[in-house]
């Protein structure tokens, strides 16, 4: 049995493996970046090592250095998390040629999968639905051109090693093909270093919808249902939710079939996503497989009530799955809001910063996964995600209200946030109806962005916002309480404003 994991990871997804080891009686290491020093999966571990400078590149995609801390430690696995080295076959085969167990899948599965057009090609051969499109590589532009009109627009130009939305490019006329293709090219290889791009017909009202899957070691593969992903911007979710309002029971349990079908092709074991595209005439097509833990999970959990991390633990430890798929029920409706730290009212810029206050939301039905505290600062060198909100309740319905509530208890201030942002997507008729796809927030734009209804508090919420906003910038300057001519700041700043 796997005794101490090294968790090559960092913020929430670090600490929310280390929950289900502690339940296990696993121990824990944290590694950590400079920036880090102070995280909270740092305090969490039973034992934490440094390693590197605050850029990822230095620190968390450092093999090398981690591999060194887990022998150093005695670890006998990692977990990788989302992110960083969790779909790295090289790090994947490091682990095991250094005879440390990787929580995750093969190098083969991660491999086959990682690339978009081998994964096309195991998808078919395997009878799983795909996007028109082609199957190999376009290193030709009159061969694209030619394909494209075969195809019919619009198109999307896809980076084959692609993910997150980036090296892709809607091509809606024939004059933009050329364009599209080097846009994606010159993107693909900045981000990925492999500039090999395909195509594939573009879904006009597109859902985005997946399925999780586990698989043990020995051959069962089973899914858990699908989570609803299609509230997106510039291509990353921002709200899941299971069930998904479009699905039918039908179509539920074909696209369930699906997907175990897909994750046995490439002989997967460890837990999985596979993603598929549907239309408004759910007809649903594959559109890649992440091979790790999503962000999304806890959802999953909540609705079905298994602990994935746990899970993929037993199977890594070469154990059988002991859950069957005849077993397996949804259970009532879960929600998830991934909370940035980014000024929404800016084009979304990151607002990295000293968190000053914050207070979590509480009750019946409510999970908060999160790493930040009042008095951590939060970095610029990683995602901006600094927490997910999750509530689960019988209906949709009551899913959405419970949502709602939490987020208008859930107050964070010293950096911006997109929990305001957020509870406008409750109140949007469209997502309360349950219809919509992924050009919902483009679609509701207006709505969102609106100012919230204030009434007659309007006055007093704007003095009380000022004198926040004054507070934070009182605690960027010296933390001496007089200036330099030994007046108090109050006072000089009384006659500054006298001055005026």
């Amino acid at each position: 049995m796997i005794k101490k994991v090294l968790v090559a990871n960092r913020g929430e997804i670090a600490v929310r493996v280390m929950r289900s080891c502690r339940e296990m009686g696993i121990l824990t290491t944290a590694v950590f970046s400079d920036a880090d020093r102070k995280s909270l999966h740092v305090r969490y571990a039973d034992e934490a090592y440094h390693i590197g400078p605050s850029p990822s590149v230095q620190s968390y995609l450092n093999i090398e250095k981690i591999i060194e801390v887990a022998k150093k430690c005695g670890a006998d696995a990692i977990h990788p998390g989302y992110g960083f080295l969790s779909e790295n076959e090289k790090f994947a085969q490091r682990c095991a040629d250094e005879g440390i167990i990787f929580i995750g899948p093969s190098p083969y599965a991660i491999s086959a999968m990682g690339d978009k057009i081998t994964a096309r090609k195991h998808m078919s051969k395997a009878g799983v639905p795909v996007v028109p499109g082609t199957q190999d590589k376009i290193t030709d532009d009159k061969e694209a051109i030619k394909i494209i009109k075969e195809i019919g627009l619009p198109v999307m130009i896809k980076a084959s090693a692609g993910g997150g939305g980036k090296g892709m490019r809607l091509v809606r006329k024939e004059s933009e093909i050329i364009a599209g293709i080097r846009a994606a090219r010159s993107e693909a290889a900045s981000a990925f270093g492999d500039d090999a791009v395909y195509i594939e017909k573009y879904i006009d009202s597109p859902h985005h919808i997946e399925f999780q899957i586990l698989a043990d070691q020995h051959g069962h593969t089973i899914h858990l249902f699908e989570r609803e992903c299609s509230v997106q911007r510039r291509h990353q979710k921002v709200i899941e939710e299971t069930p998904s309002p479009l699905l039918t029971p039908e179509i539920r349990e074909e696209m369930g079939r699906y997907a175990v079908a897909a994750a046995k092709a490439v002989n997967y074991h460890g837990a999985g996503t596979i993603e598929f595209i549907v239309d408004d005439n759910l007809n649903y097509y594959f559109l890649e497989m992440n091979t790790r833990l999503q962000v999304e999970h806890p959802i999953t959990e909540r609705v079905v009530g298994v602990d994935l991390v746990k899970e993929q633990i037993h199977i890594a430890n070469g154990e059988h799955l002991k859950l069957k798929q005849e077993d397996l029920r949804q259970f009532g409706h879960a929600i998830e809001c991934r909370i940035y730290a980014e000024d929404t009212n800016n084009n979304f810029m990151p607002s990295p910063g000293l968190i000053r206050h914050i207070t979590e939301p509480l009750g019946l039905g409510v999970r908060h996964d999160g790493y930040v505290y009042e008095g951590y600062e939060i970095p610029i060198y990683y995602d901006p995600m600094i927490s997910k909100l999750i509530v689960w309740a019988q209906t949709r319905g009551e899913a959405i209200w419970r949502m709602r509530r939490a987020l208008y208890e859930y107050k964070i201030t010293g950096v911006k946030t997109s929990i305001k942002f957020l509870e406008r997507i409750m109140d949007a008729p469209a997502f309360k109806s349950g219809n919509y796809n992924t050009h919902f927030i483009q679609d509701n734009m207006d709505f969102l962005m609106q100012d919230p209804y204030c009434g007659d508090r309007c006055e007093t919420l704007a003095i009380i916002a000022t004198y926040i906003d004054y507070l934070d910038k009182l605690g960027s300057e010296p933390s001496a309480k007089v200036s330099q001519n030994g007046t108090s700041r109050w006072k000089e700043r009384s006659r500054q404003t006298l001055r005026r």
